[in-house]
Parts: structure tokens; sequence; C-alpha cells
């Protein structure tokens, strides 16, 4: 639309002195004094706030691989690392290793009719989901937003699927399938038993003594990491490589490596 413009033509003063004093007067209650009394819109309609986007439900999301069980307690997303509260004592980050060398190993754990049923049926989904050798079936057991599991210590931008991707050593996400297969089929511990925290994690590699294993402890930890790993991780003094938190309530929490 062509946008009108408002010009001024010079006139050329012609004729006495009364006819300049009559143009002058015209001039200033003219234009200028209407422009004056223009006043600011008022009536701008109120903005609009857009509403809120609600998750999409993927279309593809298979029939076998219901969503689990809804979480009612709400949980940070991918801390990065431990808060300090004003009491100035740590919070441990429930994904990092967090051992007591004075404290007893927590009992290692391989009765699966010990987990709760919302946090075995979380379980079976994601090893569903591993074993199909289809990294997207993993999509709908993530989750999304605030909920979503903590695939990074330093968090994920962009799409969680196409991270493990990144993460898998032959860029289809079938390593990182097989090495969360194999975490998940690991003896487990209950951390927190009774408190907000309560959590279930996997391998309970995690949660002991490293440089303590037995023997036959040391055979099931080599199906996951390498001899080489175990000596970083005795230099370390815990387990670094990946694991799995599910809590009580069935909400897939972490699926993480490193200190």
């Amino acid at each position: 639309m062509r946008q009108a413009s408002r010009t001024t033509r010079a006139q050329k003063a012609s004729g006495t002195a009364c006819a300049m004093a009559l143009l002058v007067a015209l001039l200033s209650t003219g234009p200028a004094g209407a422009l004056s009394e223009i006043k600011p819109d008022d009536t701008q309609p109120p903005s609009v706030t857009e509403p809120t986007q609600l998750p999409d439900i993927s279309p593809d999301a298979p029939d076998t691989l219901p969503a689990p069980d809804p979480v009612q307690a709400p949980t940070p997303s991918a801390p990065t690392e431990a808060t300090e509260p004003e009491d100035g004592t740590e919070t441990a980050d429930p994904a990092r290793p967090h051992i007591d060398p004075d404290a007893a190993d927590p009992e290692i754990i391989y009765d699966l009719s010990r987990l709760p049923q919302s946090t075995r049926r979380m379980r079976e989904l994601i090893l569903e989901a591993t074993k199909s050798g289809d990294i997207e079936k993993l999509r709908p057991l993530i989750g999304m937003g605030d909920d979503a599991t903590m695939l990074s210590f330093g968090g994920v931008e962009g799409d969680l699927i196409a991270h493990l991707k990144q993460l898998s050593g032959d860029g289809e996400g079938h390593e990182i399938l097989a090495i969360l297969e194999e975490v998940l089929e690991a003896g487990f511990v209950h951390l927190d038993a009774g408190k907000p925290e309560e959590l279930y994690v996997w391998p309970y590699f995690f949660a002991v003594q490293i440089e303590k294993l037995t023997p036959p402890q040391r055979v099931e930890l080599f199906r996951i990491v390498t001899a080489g790993d175990y000596e970083d991780m005795k230099n370390y003094g815990a387990y670094i490589f990946y694991r799995v938190g599910i809590t009580p309530e069935g909400r897939w929490m972490f699926f993480v490596a490193g200190d």
C-alpha cells in the first residue's frame, strides 16, 4: 500500500506587507496547529499470549510400548552439578556416584519382584525397545520438557534421540542400545528408601566400592566395561560408566555416563 506523504509548497511572497502578515497568520493556524492536536492512539488491541504448547504424542509410537504410569513427583531437568542449600550442606546429584568409604555397601538385588510395579514396567519397556534394534522406540519412554530423562550432565540441546545416536559409535544408536540393555540386565540397588529422592539404580556398581569387587563381581562388570575402564574407575574411586535410574513411580530419571 502506498504511504501518503505530507508536502509543503514554497510560495513566493508578493504584494503588500498586509498580505504577507495575513499569509503568516494563516500558516500559524493551519496544518501545524492541526498536527499539534493529534493524540496518540490509545486503542491498540491488547497483546495476545500464545497458548501453552502441549507436548505432541507421536503417532508412530508403537502400541507395544505404551507410556508408563504418570509420575506425580516433579524433578528438575538435567541438573549439571550438585546444588548447595542455604545451610551450606551439599545435596548429591542422584545420577553421580556418592559413595561413603566408611559406610557399608547397599544390598545388591537381582530379584525383580522386589521392584515396585511401575518401576518394573518401565524397565521392561526400555528392554523391549533395546531388543527391537530401533532407537526411536525409546522416544515415548524418555519423555520431554522438565520430565525428560537426563541424558547428559550438561543438558541436551535439540532432539534427545539424535543425541543418543551421536553417542553411539555406529551412528545409528545400536551400540548405545546394547549398553543400555547390558546395564539393565545387571543387578541393581535401592537407594534412599522412603525418602523423596528414593531411586532404583542399575548397575549396582554405581553404589559400591569399585576397588573391593569380588572376582565374580568383576566378571559381571566386564560384561559392561573393559579392563582398562575398570582401572580408570579404581583410580577415580567409583563406577563412572553408563547407569540408569528409575523412580518408584516409574519415571526414567537418567541414563548417563561420567563423573
